[in-house]
């Protein structure tokens, strides 16, 4: 697989003063990051090994040493890649803010529907897939596509606080009924592995082997 996925937000008022908060302690790649890597960890069901990263500084807001724009690449066992952007800010752009994008052997799926200009920094927004691109690359024997792209309304999606409930619904359930959360336990280590190092790896200059 090739996972693209970013989630910038220009954020000022009471939003940029909570960035600068979260950022005492940590950076976007690693706040926002975890949870994308998260979900690349479940897709590709595969352990990864390589992580590099870029960054920058673009406010002297910050705490010496802190940066509040980067970029992670990781590789997997498998041969899949990804990469997350994440930058806070008010000097963030608004352009290309919400990619998330999925490429296989077998065509893409692409969340759609977030359009330019919307507010970047709704926290509403960050949870929000409006609809789902599914593209299929199979051609014929004149080498066209075979199906046309098909688009997944999710007009019943849950909202932020909805998806939070729904987690705790199946938290309690493992508890409950003594489900087993092993593989989502490891996600979850993996990924924090991975953001982790993607700190060391831009502070370094250095691609991190895991």
């Amino acid at each position: 697989l090739v996972m693209r996925m970013n989630l910038n937000q220009q954020s000022s008022g009471k939003n940029w003063e909570t960035h600068k908060c979260l950022m005492n302690s940590m950076s976007p790649i690693v706040d926002c990051g975890v949870h994308y890597v998260d979900v690349m960890c479940q897709m590709t069901r595969s352990k990864p090994i390589r992580v590099s990263a870029i960054g920058a500084r673009l406010s002297e807001e910050l705490n010496e040493g802190m940066y509040n724009y980067g970029q992670l690449q990781v590789t997997f066992e498998d041969g899949s890649v990804g990469w997350y952007e994440a930058g806070w800010g008010p000097m963030m752009s608004e352009v290309a803010f919400f990619v998330k994008d999925v490429v296989g052997p077998k065509g893409s799926v692409s969340i759609s529907g977030m359009g330019e200009g919307e507010e970047t920094d709704d926290v509403d927004a960050h949870s929000k897939a409006e609809s789902i691109k599914l593209h299929h690359s199979e051609l014929n024997e004149d080498g066209q596509f075979v199906n046309e792209d098909e688009v997944i309304d999710c007009a019943d999606e849950p909202d932020h606080d909805g998806l939070c409930y729904r987690e705790q619904e199946i938290f309690l359930n493992a508890i409950i009924n003594d489900v087993d959360l092993g593989d989502h336990m490891d996600d979850a280590v993996n990924s924090l592995r991975i953001v982790i190092a993607a700190d060391e790896a831009f502070r370094s200059g250095k691609t991190v082997d895991l």
